[in-house]
């Protein structure tokens, strides 16, 4: 809005002193008209600032160059006020005139009709100037007569200026075309070879996933055997399993570590936060899963509800408590159905609370979900999930001597966990 308004300041500058660039076509009675480059000047402004009502830059030209002229004249030659203005009101009435043909004509919707736009200024320059004409004969009471000669030397004029303007206006704008469409090459080009990145470090995050799986349910095996063995465990047994799982995770790490310098490349900052708003944190989470959601061809809808005045997050302690519920959640709505994040503030605690209507945990089993290996989730090939995420989140909110919960809903077809934490947990000291 500022720059648009400077332009229009400029307008009324500028119009007014290039008018002064002038010749004057007609002898005798017509010796009062003039052909000024302010005319070419004030269509070029008319074009450029297309957002601007074209009236009121008639209105505001008008006035401006009808006081600039009345003001020149009062100080080079012998003159009045009323005598001046006399003279030069016809040249405000041109402005106006010119102007109001355009907004009458919708100009607007012309802009990228160059044909269409040189006629209509043709056809507003021949009625401006008439009506100068016209009214300079009035004020002088001079007779009115229009012969054709004197409308032929007014069309040509017209059409010669209104001719290098529009060629002058629509070279820049078909450089500032071309400019943009290298722009937009190089954009596009950027974009494919970020995709191509994307896809090569999303194979590799697929294959560090499918080893994360097979380390939890090896370490649920191992969990397992040791919890129900009643005799002593073979130490090199043991040895051999904690050496394998070892490598797994150290493989693991290794990939993250170089999946995660390739995606802090991609950052235009060119690292990642460690502590980011709730309201950050939460558009993250509601983004991913949008995406999960679609990719199991589901239907879900998700409703935010962030309190903005909470301070910033540790990232990776927020992200891993509550895209486990959320996941939860989207895997567990049939077809379609309806998620709801909240974050809010308890006193000196934070609450994350996850509601979803997904197919739900029967009362007898509510006793049951937190103990690892205990799952109602199966992959496509039938084989049962590890059962270590909801254990996971209560072991990990237990460390920051927090609770999760699973609220009572009678009345209600909703599912619904809330983690509460101490907030000095998640903050960053000081």
């Amino acid at each position: 809005m500022k720059r648009t308004w400077l332009s229009v300041l400029l307008m009324i500058l500028i119009v007014p002193l290039v008018g002064e660039l002038k010749f004057y076509p007609f002898d005798h009675e017509f010796s009062s008209f003039r052909v000024s480059f302010g005319s070419p000047i004030f269509l070029f402004f008319l074009l450029w600032l297309r957002s601007t009502s074209f009236a009121l830059s008639g209105l505001l030209v008008g006035f401006s160059v009808l006081v600039f002229r009345i003001v020149l004249d009062l100080s080079t030659i012998d003159s009045t006020f009323s005598s001046s203005f006399m003279l030069r009101v016809p040249t405000f009435f041109y402005y106006v005139t010119y102007s109001l043909i355009f907004q009458l004509a919708k100009a607007k919707d012309l802009y990228n009709q160059p044909m269409r736009i040189g006629l209509l200024s043709t056809l507003a320059e021949i009625i401006a100037s008439i009506v100068e004409l016209m009214l300079s004969l009035t004020s002088s009471n001079a007779a009115v007569i229009l012969t054709f000669p004197i409308i032929s030397k007014i069309l040509i004029i017209a059409v010669i200026r209104n001719f290098f303007i529009l060629s002058f206006f629509f070279i820049i704008n078909l450089h500032h075309a071309e400019v943009v469409v290298e722009q937009q090459r190089e954009q596009n080009k950027h974009m494919l070879l970020l995709i191509s990145d994307l896809y090569k470090e999303g194979i590799q995050l697929r294959k560090s996933l499918q080893n994360a799986e097979n380390i939890t349910r090896d370490c649920y095996n191992l969990y397992k055997d040791l919890h129900n063995s009643q005799l002593p465990f073979d130490k090199n047994t043991l040895a051999q399993s904690i050496l394998g799982i070892a490598g797994q995770v150290h493989e693991i790490k290794k990939d993250n570590q170089r999946i995660y310098a390739s995606i802090a490349q991609l950052i235009s900052d060119g690292k990642l936060h460690d502590y980011m708003t709730a309201s950050e944190l939460a558009d993250i989470i509601l983004q991913s899963h949008q995406k999960y959601a679609r990719s199991l061809e589901k239907n879900i809808i998700f409703d935010l509800q962030i309190d903005n005045l909470l301070p910033p997050l540790h990232v990776s302690t927020v992200l891993s408590l509550v895209n486990n519920l959320v996941s939860n959640g989207v895997e567990s709505i049939k077809d379609s159905g309806f998620i709801k994040i909240s974050f809010y503030r308890i006193g000196e605690c934070i609450a994350f609370r996850v509601a979803d209507t997904g197919a739900g945990i029967p009362p007898k089993k509510r006793n049951l979900i937190f103990k690892p290996g205990y799952t109602t989730k199966f992959d496509p090939s039938g084989n049962p999930s590890t059962g270590m995420g909801l254990p996971y989140i209560k072991d990990l909110t237990t460390s920051l001597h927090g609770s999760i919960t699973l609220e009572d809903a009678p009345h209600t077809d909703e599912t619904v966990f809330i983690i509460q934490l101490p907030l000095q947990s998640v903050i960053k000291e000081g």
